[in-house]
Parts: structure tokens; sequence; C-alpha cells
């Protein structure tokens, strides 16, 4: 498992969605760096307590959730 964060650069919190490695993962990496703007970090992290600097974290449900989420970030 691993976690895939969308951060606004210039803003407090991120959002964030469980997910596993494998193509679906980098294909939605991919899909969020094109509709993010440029002050949009995506990155993929193990697990949210060791990376403090992303926080607070907002949970996403669903990868289409995250899409939206990232286009407003």
């Amino acid at each position: 498992m691993c976690y895939i964060v969308v951060k606004n650069t210039e803003k407090r919190g991120c959002y964030a969605l469980k997910t596993r490695h494998g193509n679906k993962l980098i294909e939605l990496k991919r899909k969020l760096e094109e509709v993010a703007n440029k002050n949009v970090q995506v990155v993929l992290i193990s697990r949210p307590s060791a990376y403090c600097e992303y926080a607070p974290y907002s949970f996403a449900e669903t990868e289409d959730e995250l899409v939206q989420l990232t286009k407003q970030a």
C-alpha cells in the first residue's frame, strides 16, 4: 500500500488517497499532474505519519474525488 498526495505549496494541508502500486497508480498520477496548477505537487508516500510536512491530511474516498480536489487545490 501507498498514498498518493496532492499538495498545494502555497496552502496548508493536502489531499491524499490510499492506493496500491502498479499501472493504475501511474495513470492516476499522470492524470493528477495534468489537471493540477503550477503550485501543486503530486507525490507518492509510504505512510502519512512519516511525512508531517504535508499535514493535515484530508483523505479522498475515490480516485474521481481526488481528481476533483486536485483541480481545486
